[in-house]
C-alpha cells in the first residue's frame, strides 16, 4: 500500500476476491494511487510469495477459507468497513460462496460491487468459459487490425491488453470509480457489470465512428491509423529493427521529407492521395531499410517529424524520456516495472510497496474489522484463516 494519507484514493478501502489478470490489474491501480486494497488469498496459499510481483503491489494480503462458513463470515466483517469489493469468478460463484453482491450490499449499502468477467453477468454466452484472444476476436478488435492486403491470414492478438487490461481491468477501474463518486454523493451502492468483451468493443469506438460499409472501411490495415498510410506505419531498418512513423499533419509530413531528403520530390506531393500510397511506401521502406534503427533515431532526434525506434521491453525504461519521467521503476530486487501513473499534483501517490507474502496480514485485517484475538485464534487453529505469517520488515 502506499504511505497512508498519500494519493488521490487514500482513504477508500477495497476488498479484492482471488483471480488473476484483469482484476488484480484493477486493484493493482486502485492501489497505486493510495486506496487501501485487502486481497483475499486462499488458505493453503499462505506464506508463499505473491504469484505476480507487479499486479499484486501495493496490497495487503489475507488468507482466508471461502469455502468454509466461518470463513465467509469473517470476511464479510471486513467487507463492513470496505467501500468496494471487486471479484473477478465467473458469474453466480460469489452468489454460490454466499458473497455475492445482494448480501454484501444488504450489510452495507453504499458499497461498490465491481465484476469483473469475461462475457459480463448476462447474454447466452455469460457461462462460457473465453479468454483475452476470444473476446477481442468477437468484438471485432482482432479483424480491426488485420494487415492490409492480407489473403492467407491469421489473426494475432496484441498480447492480452485490448481485453485483459485495456477493455477489462481498466474499464472496471473506471466503473468502480465513478460509482463510488455516486455513493459518496448519494449513499447507495451498486453493482458494475465490467465484461472484457464490451470493453474491446468501447475500445473500438474511434475505428466505427469513420465506419462506412461498403464505402470506406475504416479498419483492417486499411485506413490511415492502422497501417494503411506511408506516412503512419513501421519500417524496418538495415540491423533488423524498425521505427515507426506518425507525420499525420502536413507541417510534420513536411518535416519528415525535409529530414529524409524529398521535400519537393513530386512522388511525395499529395500527402492523403491514396493512390499514390503505394508507392510512397515502397521509396520510403527502402529508404529506412539503408541505416541502423539507432541511426535513425538520432537523426530524427529533436525533430517534428514523429518518427521514433520501437524498443523492446528491456530497452524502453533506459530511454531518457521515460527514464526522466520515471515511466518505469526499479525495485530493490532488481525488477523492472511500470511506475504508477496517471500523476496527481495535489495528491501525488506515496512510494511503491512490494507485495506482500499471501496471508501476511491476516490477523491485523481481522482484527481491524472488529474480530477478537481469541476469535482470530479459533479460527486459525480450525484452518479457516491464516495468520502465522510474520510481517515482512
Amino acid at each position: 500500500m502506499t504511505d497512508e494519507g498519500q494519493g488521490p484514493l487514500a482513504g477508500l478501502r477495497v476488498v479484492e476476491l482471488g483471480g488473476i489478470g484483469p482484476a488484480p490489474f484493477c486493484g493493482m491501480m486502485l492501489g497505486d494511487l493510495g486506496a487501501d486494497v485487502i486481497r483475499v488469498a486462499r488458505v493453503e496459499e499462505a506464506g508463499a510469495p505473491a504469484p505476480d510481483a507487479v499486479l499484486h503491489r501495493n496490497a495487503r494480503s489475507v488468507a482466508v477459507d471461502l469455502k468454509h462458513p466461518d470463513g465467509v463470515a469473517a470476511l464479510l466483517r471486513v467487507v463492513d468497513g470496505a467501500d468496494a469489493v471487486i471479484e473477478g469468478f465467473r458469474p453466480g460463484v460469489a452468489e454460490r460462496l454466499g458473497l455475492g453482491p445482494d448480501v454484501c450490499l444488504a450489510r452495507r449499502p453504499a458499497l461498490v460491487y465491481g465484476r469483473m468477467t469475461g462475457w459480463g453477468q448476462t447474454g447466452p454466452a455469460a457461462h462460457t468459459p473465453g479468454h483475452d484472444i476470444n473476446y477481442v476476436g468477437l468484438a471485432g478488435v482482432l479483424d480491426a487490425i488485420r494487415p492490409a492486403g492480407a489473403v492467407d491470414w491469421a489473426p494475432v492478438p496484441p498480447a492480452n491488453l485490448v481485453g485483459d487490461f485495456g477493455g477489462g481491468g481498466m474499464l472496471l477501474a473506471v466503473g468502480l470509480l465513478a460509482a463510488l463518486l455516486h455513493a459518496r454523493t448519494t449513499g447507495q451502492g451498486q453493482v458494475v457489470d465490467a465484461a472484457m468483451v464490451d470493453g474491446s468493443a468501447l475500445l473500438l469506438a474511434m475505428a466505427y465512428g469513420a465506419w462506412r460499409p461498403g464505402v470506406w472501411q475504416a479498419v483492417g490495415g486499411i485506413d490511415i491509423v492502422s497501417g494503411g498510410a506511408p506516412f503512419y506505419r513501421s519500417y524496418r531498418c538495415a540491423d533488423g529493427g524498425h521505427v515507426v512513423v506518425g507525420a499525420l499533419e502536413p507541417r510534420f509530413y513536411a518535416e519528415l521529407l525535409a529530414v529524409l531528403g524529398l521535400a519537393g520530390d513530386p512522388d511525395f506531393a499529395a500527402q492523403y492521395d491514396r493512390w499514390a500510397w503505394p508507392a510512397m511506401h515502397a521509396r520510403l521502406a527502402e529508404i529506412f531499410a539503408g541505416r541502423a534503427r539507432d541511426e535513425w533515431a538520432r537523426l530524427f532526434d529533436g525533430t517534428q517529424a514523429c518518427v521514433t525506434p520501437v524498443l523492446g521491453m528491456d530497452e524502453a525504461p533506459d530511454h531518457p524520456h521515460l527514464a526522466a519521467r520515471g515511466t518505469y521503476r526499479t525495485r530493490d530486487d532488481g525488477t523492472v516495472e511500470p511506475a504508477p501513473a496517471p500523476r496527481f499534483a495535489a495528491t501525488p501517490a506515496g512510494p511503491v510497496r512490494a507485495p506482500r507474502p499471501l496471508g501476511a496480514d491476516t490477523a491485523a485485517v481481522l482484527a481491524a474489522a472488529g474480530l477478537a484475538e481469541d476469535d482470530v485464534a479459533r479460527l486459525a487453529k480450525a484452518g479457516v484463516v491464516a495468520v502465522e505469517v510474520p510481517p515482512s520488515k
